[in-house]
């Protein structure tokens, strides 16, 4: 009997001890959003979970958000430990691409970003994984500064 209490008790240690180092989503955001800045302010996240690309195109996730004209925004994203995949923000005026946390072109990487806010209306927030990996993601949208 205190073999099976023994056994027992070791079994809930190592479970609570793998727990403990397992990233939820709530604590990304709060990791996340602190890599922003000391000038940024939280605004809004994005909780991203995403398959494998099907047929060749990557999943996508989308997000409208509105924005104000002559305001700074940041925005920057952060992959989970357990992503497969390396997690790209886009922001989006209708269907125009106005910036990339990584350059298609060049691969280099620019988060977070700042986008300077011309004009008050809709824009879109896209995520997803390079190379159609899977993988699980958070990003923040943080306002910085009046112009």
């Amino acid at each position: 009997m205190a073999r099976i209490a023994t056994l027992l008790f070791i079994g809930l240690f190592l479970g609570t001890i793998g727990s403990l180092s397992a990233q939820s989503p709530a604590e990304m955001v709060d990791i996340c959003a602190n890599q922003a800045g000391e000038n940024a302010t939280y605004l809004k996240d994005f909780q991203v979970k995403l398959g494998v690309a099907v047929e060749g195109r990557p999943q996508v996730a989308r997000y409208p958000l509105v924005l104000s004209s002559n305001n700074i925004y940041r925005f920057s994203v952060c992959d989970m430990e357990s992503s497969e995949g390396k997690a790209v923000i886009k922001l989006y005026d209708n269907n125009r691409l106005i910036f990339s946390s990584i350059s298609a072109k060049t691969k280099e990487e620019f988060n977070p970003f700042n986008f300077m806010c011309r004009k008050t209306g809709i824009y879109h927030v896209f995520i997803s994984f390079l190379d159609g990996k899977p993988g699980e993601a958070v990003g923040i949208l943080s306002y910085v500064s009046k112009k």
